[in-house]
């Protein structure tokens, strides 16, 4: 068979590859970045799904609208809503799964060799949309405060105008780090000075941990609309927070299972992003869509939360004192200490290959993902995302242990 060349740019997920590793119960598996499976609402669905009417029923068993059922439209605009988001010039597009709406924005928007600017590292989900299309995925430093502005405003003095910029401010997928409100700032006066489009990819903004830091997640789109509003000495721009495309997901705070994302975008590219729907599977599931509605109506969102966050939280922390106790001190090595999310990224020196620290953990009992996965070029191999979102709390710890020595061992 001769392969469209569109797909020699695509290369084998390095996650989808290691979460194998996740179903072995010999592993202690810090790969896939997923919720725990014993803190998903499963009875609170469960009666949900007994209390949903005869008709409800039979609705959720149907096709449905391609951008989405009413009922879940209706629910998700008054969440949104809550967070400060601008519904004014802007849809909702119900999708499957964040990944689809990431794929469906680039779809419409990006034409062979097209400049995407990304984080570095960035999410392999993003970065495999766009290799999809033939775009040039470039990298832009982080530090900790989140994307490094003037990197970026060398990034638009070298090339052509990117279509757009992708970020994930909140938590970040691999980083786990979240913007500083100064940060948000410098980087919403960014895009209104060179009136560049940013997808603002917000999965994880629900799970901070402390109260500081819960005030940061405020969207980006939602500050942009907010400044336009109220003045605040921003110079007029009456398309500025249009020009923020917003995803977000149920992956995180429901379940992956439920396949159900979605976007608010602009009315055009949301009317675009439709018509791209329709030829990729015409609708998303009615099914989980009907249960989704069901559970944003029936208040017990807020309250699920309220308990998951301590969960996370604690996990994250058994992860960190474990690094602090066993990583080889004095060598270089560094990993960030997240405030919410689901990861930890560490960083070991550049002459060492995560792979080679991989094959040796996982043949002593435990799992990470290497840091090529992350890389917007795929070569880039001295990060690790240990995720501890999916472990069991009781094992991480020597997990962590098992992934030290190895890094030990790799070293010497």
């Amino acid at each position: 068979m001769q392969f469209a060349k569109s797909i020699e740019k695509l290369r084998a997920s390095e996650i989808r590859e290691l979460m194998k590793l996740a179903s072995d119960p010999s592993i202690i598996s810090f790969s896939g970045g997923m919720p725990n499976n014993d803190l998903f609402p499963v009875d609170v669905m469960e009666k949900i799904t007994q209390n949903l009417s005869i008709a409800d029923k039979k609705k959720a068993f149907q096709y449905g609208p391609t951008d989405g059922i009413p009922a879940l439209k209706e629910s998700l605009a008054k969440y949104l809503q809550s967070k400060g988001l601008p519904l004014d010039g802007n849809k909702i597009l119900i999708t499957t799964g964040a990944q689809q709406a990431i794929n469906l924005i680039t779809k419409v928007l990006v034409d062979p060799k097209d400049r995407i600017l990304t984080e570095d590292p960035s999410f392999i989900g993003g970065i495999a949309a766009f290799n999809s299309y033939d775009a040039n995925v470039e990298g832009i430093a982080m530090d900790e405060g989140g994307i490094n502005i003037a990197a970026l405003e060398n990034a638009m003095k070298n090339g052509e105008k990117p279509k757009f910029l992708y970020v994930i401010p909140y938590f970040q997928n691999p980083a786990g780090t979240i913007y500083s409100p100064e940060r948000k700032i410098e980087l919403l006066d960014f895009i209104e000075k060179h009136d560049l489009p940013m997808l603002e990819d917000d999965p994880y903004g629900e799970l901070w941990f402390d109260e500081e830091v819960k005030g940061w997640v405020k969207p980006m789109k939602a500050i942009a609309a907010e400044r336009q509003t109220v003045g605040a000495g921003f110079k007029p721009a009456p398309t500025y927070k249009d020009n923020i495309m917003y995803v977000g997901s149920f992956a995180k705070i429901l379940g992956p299972g439920f396949r159900l994302g979605y976007m608010l975008a602009p009315s055009e590219l949301v009317d675009k992003c439709e018509l791209a729907k329709q030829s990729q599977d015409a609708c998303s599931s009615t099914y989980t869509q009907v249960l989704a509605s069901a559970y944003l109506q029936s208040g017990q969102l807020e309250p699920y939360l309220e308990a998951l966050r301590p969960k996370y939280k604690k996990r994250a922390q058994i992860m960190l004192d474990a690094l602090d106790k066993y990583m080889p001190k004095d060598q270089g090595i560094t990993w960030t200490k997240p405030r919410g999310g689901f990861f930890v990224w560490a960083t070991l020196p550049e002459n060492i290959d995560s792979s080679d620290v991989f094959k040796i953990a996982v043949k002593n009992g435990a799992a990470f993902v290497v840091g090529r996965a992350f890389d917007p070029k795929g070569k880039k191999n001295n990060g690790m995302r240990l995720a501890f979102s999916g472990a069991d709390e009781n094992k991480i710890e020597e997990g962590v242990k098992i992934i030290a020595n190895a890094v030990k061992e790799v070293l010497n």
